[in-house]
């Protein structure tokens, strides 16, 4: 694992319940308080305190934080309280069910989970939200972008297979369906994109650039727009480098949209057990800045205290 929040070696939960306790419960919150605990625990022992939390109190953690907190800060502290799969679908819900569509959301996530996660995925939407991720998904979105979107919320994509035989063939597929743009090249470029496995793709990515002389994402770029274009985009730089990606999401979401902070929450909560450590890399070889520089630079208060300690950065950040 390439995450910067690890298993808290000597884990009490009893205690840390109290101490949460002690710091929700008081006259005025102490913040610092729920920073230093659930920031510095992995998720399971986070879920391991919420149920000490409730044996102690006959309360729960989750409803008290949202009680006694507000704004970003508590959007930041009480994501971190759901296991990975429920924080998907609680985002994918949002992103569905707002008043506008969260489109880049949507991309977000499906377009760069394992078939594991979207299965837990939609398990945990059914569980939390009595609704079909799928269905949903249909209902909301549209076109070429919701047909994408729904075959890969299928989790269907192949695990460890490839063929060179059939790469050189997806990829004049995929070239074909840059120039023609007909409905059924566009269902043969997101088929390809959705279902074929990592280590195939790799070998059509090459493929694709010997017949064309062109990137895969250039060619994708040129020919599309919109969401549907982001979202193939999304695809093939997830199958690449996901924490490139991810760098690269966390960069627009800075500095492109006045700092996006939905997204850069979702995202540092979501890959602070997987490659956050990784991302955090590639963010300061591609941007010059560390991640930890510029959420210095935007954010404020204890909430940006808390996006910092989930963040862990380097000597050399600060």
């Amino acid at each position: 694992t390439q995450g910067t929040i690890l298993p808290a070696p000597n884990f009490n939960p009893i205690m840390d319940a109290q101490l949460l306790g002690g710091a929700l419960q008081g006259i005025c919150c102490e913040k610092d308080v729920l920073i230093e605990i659930l920031t510095q625990r992995c998720n399971s022992q986070r879920l391991m305190i919420a149920e000490a939390y409730r044996d102690m109190y006959g309360r729960d953690l989750i409803t008290d934080l949202k009680e006694n907190l507000s704004h970003h800060f508590k959007e930041v502290m009480v994501g971190l309280m759901y296991p990975p799969a429920s924080y998907d679908a609680h985002e994918l819900w949002h992103a569905l069910k707002g008043v506008d569509t969260e489109e880049k959301c949507l991309i977000d996530i499906l377009a760069s989970r394992s078939n594991m996660e979207i299965f837990q995925m939609k398990e945990a939407y059914l569980m939390q939200y009595n609704s079909d991720l799928q269905q949903d998904i249909d209902s909301e979105t549209s076109g070429h972008f919701r047909d994408t979107l729904m075959n890969l919320a299928q989790g269907t994509r192949m695990e460890g297979y490839a063929d060179p035989s059939t790469a050189a063939q997806d990829a004049m597929i995929l070239w074909e369906a840059c120039q023609q743009k007909t409905g059924e090249h566009k269902n043969m470029l997101q088929m390809i994109l959705c279902n074929r496995s990592q280590q195939q793709l790799w070998m059509v990515f090459q493929e694709f650039q010997n017949i064309s002389g062109q990137d895969i994402v250039d060619a994708i770029n040129e020919c599309y727009d919109g969401y549907f274009q982001e979202l193939l985009v999304a695809i093939v730089l997830c199958i690449r480098d996901k924490p490139s990606y991810f760098a690269y999401r966390l960069y627009n979401a800075i500095h492109d949209f006045g700092f996006h902070n939905k997204t850069v929450i979702r995202i540092l909560i979501s890959r602070s057990e997987i490659d956050l450590m990784n991302i955090r890399q590639r963010y300061k070889e591609r941007y010059g800045k560390s991640l930890f520089h510029d959420i210095k630079h935007f954010a404020s208060g204890h909430y940006e205290s808390a996006l910092l300690a989930i963040c862990a950065g380097d000597t050399e950040d600060y």
